[in-house]
């Protein structure tokens, strides 16, 4: 007998068997009770087994002296090995791994006659599976032998692992044909499609595709900018691709990462009236589906097999979870025909009968294990070996309840819950039987046991009776009315409808419910009687039925019973006749028998075995038209076999005549025999009795049966099953098997399936395989706790394998092993083994580790957060992991302690991957000479990657730091809310929904049921007060260390790199600006450690660059003015815009230089360097033209760009940021100040140059307009150079807006000045005209007259030169339009005096036209530049017109000798026309004069050439002359 237990204590990993190669018998070292066992027996082999529901121990424990001898030989395949051989503790520990060398055949193996092309066949094509091929058995210790016998040993292990899963193949098709224990959970979550390496290059080529404009899709420039960024980031991430691979990525993961990055870009877009945020997020990903799924044609074509994997997330059929697991095990589909019709799986009772010898057989080796103690496995305490029996027995308990639950009518897998159970078994002791059938406990059978009633067995039968037609009616009339009526025995009469007898036909059906096991039916045919007196129709015929379930069911003719007085005396009948079966009547017919204690007459006897419940059966005899059996017999306890005649004859002593086939029924004290007819009939009778009495021995039919019987086709099954090597795998005892060590393989397999369907499963399992799974557990009895330790180290296998796997799947299975080994379980204590202890240990350490390394990795194990919640989830196993058991929390320092040190690796891990990337090792490496530039330009690529880096942390793993923001009291509270809410008596492990957000527990949440996973249904784990979520809260700070450690790395390559750069080059300053940018923007890094040093390393610079930018802008200034043209630049870049941005890249460059400062970077750096704005065409013509002289343009720009550029580092110390603005505003105050100082010098210089140019022609240079630009471009710009946020705090601009003021001042009375000296020459002129003077009379008496007008335009001219010079040179509306006001003002104040001083002389012609003519021009041009109406129409100006129009009167009244012509003309023509010749001027002048005009004309222009250069001239002479009495 092996001994299991003796491994605990004598074994160690060099006592494991070694296998011979060639059947040679290796003895183990000598320990005390080592056995060599070559060949047990399967009745010899007392391994124990396990319990139903995960209470059994499946984990056997190898003997440390269990060889296993295995032999191939030619033609045949014998093997030899202890039946249910439990696999080593080392071989246990590969938990991903298929244990090879413990085949779990019976004693035999394969028989010896499997033909060499079966043989082959079957291990040749074992592979030819569309499935990948699993997974190779773990190494056989014979593997070390010579290379001469690898070939034989690797097709020896093929051989054993292909006989190991076809026998594993056979349970699983039983627990799929009849469950009883499991259903298909409903409740499961759905898993999304996963996307396979190939779809991700087809998924990143249809973007690609939108990104060049290759697709029909609409979109705005936002919808490009977030697509670009979703292609770059995300689709070509190695994180991604090695998501992929993993198996873990589906399309919802690739929606739902671009929906959460473009609800950012989305709430940043201005609100836009009719257009809501969520419109535009909906469309948004609407195009995004379109882009994604693409037109579809590449998956209209899919592979049958794939096909199929796709409905593996439904209720699978029982075809399809049979084709699920051929795949699994790879059994082909011409095995499965041959096991399915040898095993009968179609047979509900057949495979009902097979549970109960199974329950039956676990009953047996409970004894056995009661008596012998050895066969248990080790115990972590002596006293759990009565617990583990007491477990097995409820176990066993359980499963017949369940059995016994079922309705007997068992058709198909979703009616568990049929009938109440009909007995309560005693769960305290067992009695097993001597023939091996299931015997009733003690309690039950100690009085006598519970005897069935003749109620009990009460049958229902459903008769339809259909009468078709009628022949044989010759003497009735054609048209005479026929009908028929049928009825049961005491029963209702039913009517069939009316024919004529010329067509006696019908179709009419009779539906009846009947108690009779042998009804009688009675058909009669009837007339209508033509009397009118008739109270009865005729009666033509009648036929008496007697119908059994085995009748036959078609129609056929009867031959009426005819009164004696009808003509017609053969008349015939067609009915059919079909009396249904109950399900619960199993067989019925026909038998002779004779009984001790019932049916104690040899007589023939109509026999019903009935089904009362799934373990009871009674043969019942019945009399015609009686419901109740006339006698019966419960078949408890019975044992059916065949017999010969002569044994029976033999058995009661006389000749029993009657019957040829004999078959009898014996158990202690009591013999029944019976005989029929039939050969056939006999075959049959004694399977369904054999299914009834559940007894494990199986009735062999004599040779001498008929090879046409009806048992040819169960015995060609079997032939045929024998043939191909399946006999063996068919009659194996189930109870003989090391069902954990099987089970370990099933769920292995089921699990790299799992992982390789089309699925993103995480390890989670389908519906179909949960339920086969859980069926298997319950109904060959694997130990709960084993069964989930496996599947712990099937999942650690493939999650260091770099497979994902859900973490909260990992915390279902933990928690449930950890509240088993701690002895914690709601439901009490269960007897825990030594090997659950062990390797629980094992397990629960590499998940420690692994734990640690996903946290530690986070990034590339989660890439991009995902699965969703899945780092939340680690973090809360971690805390479970490191519980020291399943009561107590973990310390709250442990955890921290855990978590911190892996951050700590993780910054390095990050940082040394980014640099890699950045090549930044390679240049301070020093293996090849770099430039300084190239190492600045690699360190910013490198601070680039750091800032996305920990900005995705913040973006897709920041749910961590919100926890931070709650009060922990109120999670206390909320946990311990939860702590009282958890009900002990619950049958599944319900986790904290605040632990693990997944789908599946938030659903469990919500409806407030569990959620049950792949888990025994006794299980209960509820799971202690967490501390996770504090946990997380101290994650946040541990995420700050983690940044802060982070950036440490970086900044000692920093230092390095800025170190090597030459003095006084700026290009480090991008740098400054990425990090300090990132870094002020988060809450938690802010004037931190990496921040503080980065502020101390660049605070020289910028006072060193400030400096130098202080010292170019003033040489800057001092050799401009010097070289300064005043070329207005404004007019220049508004008539050409190309010029414009060639000048603003010019100054671009040249404004921040100073020692050749950001010498080539501009470019590549743009968006940190201050730049002047490109503009365009008509910005450029409105703003551009307004500024101011070269000189000055630099100046402001320079200033404005070095406090732009100031200002954009935000500096993060307060006080040194308050330190550079209050200089750098100084400084624009004292560099403005020089900039108007020079600027005023040269204007006054230019005033002084021009001052004796006073005539008409004179214009306004425009040097001078661009020096007035130049001052009023300094006021604009002053206020923002001078001010911080609008604010004067240092009244910095309130001194040089006075100065400006000041210049500004001087400068329009300058011009004004000049401007008026221009008009008090002309009137000077006009005042030779004056009455009195010499040179007037002259004049007057020699008609010259058209001097003054000449005079007027020459003025009017004048001022509109000026007044568009100034309008085109000087960009100031605001100061031309109030210069305008007071150049009109003036004008208008100086002609008013000039006339007031004439107010007692008549004005001349000369002077009334021309002074006439400026008044009406001065007033409409100066209207035209935007002087208003009030500033125009001033008292002067009404004053002057009303002068003006008396004067004009009395020019027409003194003047008859052109009366006749209207001397009024030429001052109207003067109005008229602007530039009038001679021609047109002296129209209103005499014909004759016309010469005399032209001749005064002449001498006029002379004179005013002759006055201008003399300074005074004529005019002012002759005023001189004429202002007094000169005669």
């Amino acid at each position: 007998m092996i001994d299991p237990s003796s491994s605990e204590e004598e074994g160690d990993e060099d006592s494991i068997a070694n296998v011979p190669a060639k059947g040679r018998v290796v003895h183990p070292p000598k320990s005390a009770g080592g056995i060599s066992v070559i060949g047990v027996s399967a009745t010899g082999s007392n391994i124990p087994t396990s319990g139903s529901n995960g209470d059994l121990s499946g984990n056997c424990r190898q003997s440390n002296s269990i060889v296993l001898s295995s032999r191939v030989e030619t033609g045949s395949v014998n093997t030899t090995g202890a039946v249910g051989l439990c696999s080593s503790k080392n071989d246990q520990g590969h938990g991903g791994r298929i244990e090879g060398g413990n085949l779990e055949v019976p004693n035999n193996g394969i028989s010896s006659g499997i033909s060499h092309e079966t043989l082959n066949q079957s291990v040749g094509s074992s592979r030819a599976n569309s499935l990948p091929r699993p997974l190779s058995p773990s190494p056989s210790l014979i593997s070390e032998k010579p290379e001469t016998g690898d070939f034989h040993d690797k097709h020896e292990r093929e051989e054993e692992e292909r006989k190991r899963r076809i026998q594993l193949y056979v349970f699983i098709s039983r627990c799929i044909s009849y469950p009883f224990n499991a259903k298909q959970p409903t409740d499961m979550t759905k898993r999304q499609t996963k996307i396979t390496k190939q779809q991700l290059e087809i998924i990143t080529q249809r973007f690609q595709a939108f990104l060049k404009g290759e697709t029909q899709i609409m979109a705005d420039e936002a919808f490009q900018n977030a697509v670009q960024s979703y292609h770059d980031v995300f689709l070509k991430s190695e994180r991604v691709s090695k998501m992929v691979q993993s198996g873990a990525s589906s399309q919802h993961d690739f929606r739902e990462v671009f929906r959460n990055n473009i609800e950012k870009r989305v709430r940043s877009l201005p609100e836009i009236d009719g257009l809501s945020k969520e419109t535009v997020l909906t469309s948004w990903m609407a195009k995004f589906d379109i882009i994604l799924k693409g037109s579809g044609e590449e998956d209209s074509k899919r592979p049958s097999r794939m096909q199929q994997s796709l409905n593996s997330e439904l209720i699978l059929s029982k075809e399809q979870l049979y084709d699920m697991f051929q795949q699994i095990l790879s059994v082909k589909k011409f095995e499965h025909t041959i096991l399915y019709n040898a095993l009968m799986l179609d047979s509900a009772d057949e495979q009902a009968a097979a549970i109960r010898r199974e329950l039956d057989g676990r009953m047996q080796r409970v004894g056995e294990m009661e008596k012998n103690r050895k066969l248990m496995p080790k115990f972590v305490l002596k006293e759990m070996e009565s617990l583990y029996i007491e477990e097995l027995k409820s176990s066993i308990n359980l499963l017949m309840a369940n059995l016994e639950s079922l309705p007997v009518s068992k058709g198909n897998m979703d009616s568990k819950y049929g009938l109440q159970k009909l007995k309560r078994y005693n769960h305290r002791k067992l009695i097993l039987r001597s023939h091996g059938s299931l015997s009733k406990l003690e309690g039950d059978s100690e009085d006598g046991s519970t005897q069935l009633t003749k109620l009990d067995v009460v049958l229902t039968f459903q008769l339809e009776v259909i009468v078709m037609e009628v022949k044989g009616l010759k003497s009735l009339a054609p048209n005479r009315i026929v009908y028929c009526t049928m009825e049961v025995e005491n029963g209702e009469k039913l009517q069939t409808d009316q024919a004529e007898a010329s067509k006696p036909m019908w179709d009419t059906q009779g539906d009846f419910t009947t108690t009779h096991p042998l009804p009688v039916v009675k058909v009669k045919l009837y007339t209508e009687n033509p009397g009118m007196l008739a109270l009865e129709d005729k009666e033509l015929g009648k036929v008496t039925l007697k119908p059994t379930p085995l009748s036959s069911k078609s129609p056929e003719w009867h031959r009426m019973i005819i009164p004696k007085n009808l003509p017609d005396q053969d008349i015939r009948i067609k009915i059919a006749c079909r009396l249904d079966k109950p399900l619960n009547m199993k067989h019925c017919g026909y038998l002779y028998a004779i009984g001790k204690s019932v049916w104690k007459k040899w007589k023939k006897r109509y026999f019903v075995l009935v089904q009362v419940s799934q373990y009871t059966f009674a043969m019942c005899s019945y009399k015609e038209k009686k419901a109740e059996p006339s006698e019966m017999m419960q078949l408890d306890g019975y044992t059916v076999d065949y017999i010969e005649a002569a044994s029976a004859n033999l058995m009661f002593g006389i000749d029993l005549n009657g019957g040829r086939y004999f078959f009898n029924a014996v158990r202690e004290g009591d013999s029944i025999s019976f005989a029929c007819d039939d050969e056939n009939e006999c075959s049959l009778w004694v399977m369904a009795m054999y299914r009834a009495t559940g007894q494990s021995h199986k009735p062999t039919p004599p040779l001498t049966q008929d090879k046409n019987s009806a048992m040819s086709k169960i015995q060609g099954d079997a032939d045929k099953a024998r043939k191909h090597g399946m006999e063996d795998f068919i009659s194996a005892d189930p109870c003989k098997f090391d069902h954990a060590n099987l089970f370990k393989t099933l769920q292995n397999l089921t699990l790299e399936y799992r992982l390789n369907d089309p699925y993103a499963s995480l390890g989670w399992f389908s519906p179909g395989q949960v339920f086969v799974l859980d069926e298997y557990c319950a109904r060959y009895g694997v130990r709960g706790c084993y069964r989930h330790l496996c599947y712990l180290s099937d999942l650690l296998d493939r999650a260091e394998k770099q497979h994902m796997i859900d973490p909260t799947l990992i915390h279902y299975s933990f928690a449930f092993c950890a509240s088993h080994v701690h002895g914690n379980r709601p439901d009490g204590v269960g007897s825990i083994t030594h090997e659950e202890k062990e390797k629980f240990s094992e397990i629960k350490e590499r998940l420690r580790q692994l734990l640690e390394y996903q946290i530690t990795n986070f990034r590339y194990c989660f890439p991009f957060g995902r699965p969703e919640g899945a780092l939340k989830a680690t973090l809360s196993l971690l805390e479970r992991v490191l519980m020291k058991d399943i009561v107590t929390p973990v310390p709250p320092e442990e955890v921290r302690q855990m978590i911190k040190k892996s951050l700590e690796t993780a910054a390095f891990v990050n940082y040394t991957r980014l640099s890699n990337k950045a090549k930044i090792e390679e240049d301070l490496r020093g293996e090849v000479l770099v430039p300084p530039s190239k190492k600045l330009e690699d360190l910013i690529h490198l601070a680039e990657l750091c800032v996305d880096l920990l900005q995705q942390n913040e973006e897709h793993y920041g749910e961590l730091r919100r926890h931070d923001k709650m009060d922990k009291n109120k999670m206390r509270k909320e946990d311990g809310d939860v702590s009282e809410e958890r009900n002990t008596n619950d049958v599944d492990f319900t986790p904290n929904p605040g632990l693990i957000n997944t789908c599946e527990q938030a659903s469990a949440a919500a409806d407030g049921s569990s959620f049950r996973y792949c888990m025994p249904t006794h299980a209960v784990f509820t799971s202690p007060v967490p501390t996770a979520r504090i946990a997380f809260a101290w994650f946040s700070d541990l995420l700050v260390e983690h940044a802060e450690i982070f950036w440490s790395l970086f900044a000692v390559d920093m230092d390095r790199v800025l170190s090597d750069q030459a003095p006084d080059t700026w290009d480090s300053f991008p740098l400054f600006q990425i990090l300090n940018d990132y870094l002020r923007a988060d809450d938690n890094l802010r004037n931190g450690r990496f921040h503080q040093h980065l502020r101390d390393t660049f605070a020289p610079l910028v006072v060193r660059y400030v400096d130098l930018m202080e010292s170019s802008i003033a040489q800057s200034i001092h050799k401009g003015f010097e070289k300064e043209r005043w070329e207005s630049k404004g007019i220049n870049a508004a008539l050409n815009p190309t010029a414009l941005n060639n000048a603003a890249q010019a100054l671009n460059t040249a404004a921040l230089n100073p020692a050749t400062l950001l010498s080539g970077k501009k470019d590549q750096i743009h968006f940190y360097v201050p730049q002047l704005p490109r503009q365009s065409v008509s910005t450029a013509v409105t703003e551009n033209m307004r500024n101011g002289c070269a000189t000055s343009e630099d100046l402001l720009w320079k200033l404005d760009a070095l406090q732009s550029f100031i200002r954009d580092l935000h500096w993060p110390d307060t006080e040194f940021r308050q330190h550079l603005e209050q200089r750098l505003k100084m400084m624009a105050v004292d560099m403005i100040e020089q900039c108007i100082h020079r600027t005023d010098l040269a204007f006054q210089s230019w005033l002084k140059k021009n001052i004796a140019f006073i005539s008409t022609d004179y214009i306004i240079p425009s040097e001078m307009c661009a020096m007035v630009n130049v001052i009023l471009d300094a006021k604009n710009q002053s206020f923002k150079l001078t001010t911080i946020d609008g604010i004067d705090l240092y009244k910095f601009h309130a001194k040089i807006d006075d100065q400006i003021d000041k210049a500004n001042v001087a400068m329009t009375q300058g011009l004004s000045g000049k401007l008026m000296s221009v008009l008090e020459s002309t009137l000077s002129k006009l005042a030779r005209f004056d009455e009195g003077s010499l040179i007037g009379s002259i004049l007057s008496f020699t008609n010259v007259s058209s001097s003054g007008k000449d005079l007027g335009q020459g003025y009017v001219n004048f001022f509109r030169n000026n007044m568009d010079q100034i309008r085109g040179k000087i960009g100031d509306d605001l100061w031309t339009l109030n210069f305008f006001e007071q150049w009109y003002s003036q004008q208008i104040s100086m002609l008013c005096n000039w006339l007031s001083e004439r107010l007692d002389h008549a004005l001349h012609y000369a002077q009334v036209s021309s002074i006439s003519h400026i008044m009406k021009k001065i007033y409409s041009d100066f209207e035209l530049q935007g002087v208003l109406e009030d500033k125009l129409n001033s008292k002067a100006y009404q004053a002057v017109a009303l002068r003006m129009a008396t004067e004009e009167a009395t020019c027409a009244l003194t003047m008859p000798e052109v009366s006749e012509d209207d001397p009024g003309d030429d001052i109207r023509e003067a109005d008229e026309e602007d530039n009038g010749d001679e021609s047109i001027t002296n129209r209103g002048l005499p014909k004759t004069k016309v010469a005399a005009a032209q001749a005064a004309a002449v001498t006029n222009v002379v004179a005013g050439r002759v006055g201008n250069l003399l300074g005074k001239g004529i005019g002012g002479l002759s005023s001189k002359l004429g202002s007094g009495n000169w005669f």
